[in-house]
């Protein structure tokens, strides 16, 4: 008996044990999705955007809790590089909005803001926000619902696809989400009609997309409908977009344990890397999403936002990002670069760490990022990556 009982508490401890350090490994995992509040003092300059009445208004909505970065920055992007659009990312609150635990964006205008303006959505876009149940912000909604007329469009990304639900405008509509909440999601809201194997879900002026990437499709089907294919292939060239026509086909395949053991195989036994990304005045919101979010989810060991000086930079399309939590650089593995400026200056900021550059890859981003992941952790590894953006 005592030697069953030793035996016994030898197993526990090393259960407890190995448990407690897998946790540890895992915390790039638990990480994501996990926001902190903006930590600073919001005094910020904060400037109305320019509007120009005789372009269509798009409404980007974000949660100032936690907004999923590419499914508003790429809309972002694309309806800004058509030159016909007003695109505005409007909030509840006047304070920073969470991407990523050190990076944050000052949205464009509050709904009070919005609504002074008068301003007319023609587009509302809806994000993957906090909220993925029937507990939806009375007020976001509201503003949702009140800026919707029989002439605008409405563009659900992802888990965007909820608080779209939760509206009431989607029922008895085709909609759809990323393949790996979908049941989840579904649950919550029985009165849309829910499809998969589209990258688009599309009735009248509803849209909503499958999983992350595929706000792509979403906002370039969007852009077709506004200004025809002419416009739409402008912008699909812009990003390199890889297929000559809109992507409407979809495999929507949830992520399985095999999948999952996958990850944790990457984290415990790979080189778990720590990655940083360059902020640099001018930096293309597309590009830039494309790295965070890709590499977010290849579970890094850390991944910091750095600057060559102030604390905050302006994009190309003039959203102020504000990065916080230091900018310490000991022990970087590589950091990601999207300009050829200040070679030199880079190279000697960073030391010893491995300077990864995009600026001559004519190539998707997701795609440069997908290749190189798949370099250094294998094609199984690199398909979960694939998986959790929803990305085929």
């Amino acid at each position: 008996m005592k030697k069953f009982k030793k035996i016994l508490f030898i197993f526990l401890s090393t259960v407890i044990v190995a448990g407690a350090a897998l946790i540890l490994l895992l915390q790039p995992v638990i990480a994501l999705g996990q926001l902190p509040p903006y930590p600073g003092d919001n005094k910020f300059d904060w400037k109305k955007p320019a509007y120009d009445p005789s372009k269509k208004t798009v409404f980007i909505i974000a949660d100032n809790k936690m907004t999923e970065m590419f499914d508003m920055l790429a809309p972002f992007y694309l309806f800004n590089i058509t030159g016909k659009l007003n695109v505005f990312i409007v909030t509840k609150e006047k304070v920073p909005v969470g991407i990523k635990k050190d990076l944050f964006i000052l949205p464009q205008l509050t709904f009070r803001e919005a609504d002074s303006m008068k301003l007319v959505a023609d587009v509302i876009v809806i994000p993957a926000l906090s909220k993925r149940d029937e507990k939806q912000d009375p007020v976001l909604m509201s503003f949702i619902k009140d800026h919707f007329t029989p002439a605008t469009k409405i563009l659900a990304v992802c888990d965007g696809a909820s608080t779209a639900a939760a509206t009431g405008l989607f029922d008895d509509k085709p909609i759809t989400c990323h393949a790996s909440d979908f049941e989840t999601v579904r649950s919550h809201f029985p009165k849309p009609q829910w499809i998969q194997q589209v990258s688009v879900a599309h009735s009248g002026n509803l849209y909503s997309t499958a999983g992350v990437s595929n706000a792509v499709e979403g906002a370039l089907m969007v852009i077709n409908d506004l200004f025809g294919s002419e416009i739409m292939h402008v912008a699909a060239n812009e990003i390199h977009y890889p297929h000559p026509e809109i992507l409407t086909d979809h495999l929507s395949t949830a992520i399985q344990f095999g999948d999952e053991f996958a990850a944790v195989t990457k984290v415990i036994i790979k080189k778990n890397r720590r990655l940083g990304l360059l902020l640099q005045e001018g930096i293309n919101e597309f590009e830039m999403v494309s790295i965070l979010d890709t590499y977010n989810r290849s579970f890094p060991k850390s991944f910091k936002c750095f600057t060559m000086a102030d604390t905050t930079v302006h994009t190309k399309f003039g959203l102020t990002l504000v990065r916080t939590g230091g900018n310490d650089r000991k022990e970087l593995d590589e950091v990601h670069v999207l300009s050829n400026d200040n070679r030199e200056a880079i190279n000697a900021m960073f030391g010893t760490a491995e300077v990864i550059r995009y600026d001559t890859k004519k190539q998707y981003p997701i795609d440069a990022c997908l290749e190189r992941i798949g370099k250094l952790y294998g094609d199984k590894f690199q398909n979960v990556v694939k998986l959790m953006l929803d990305y085929n």
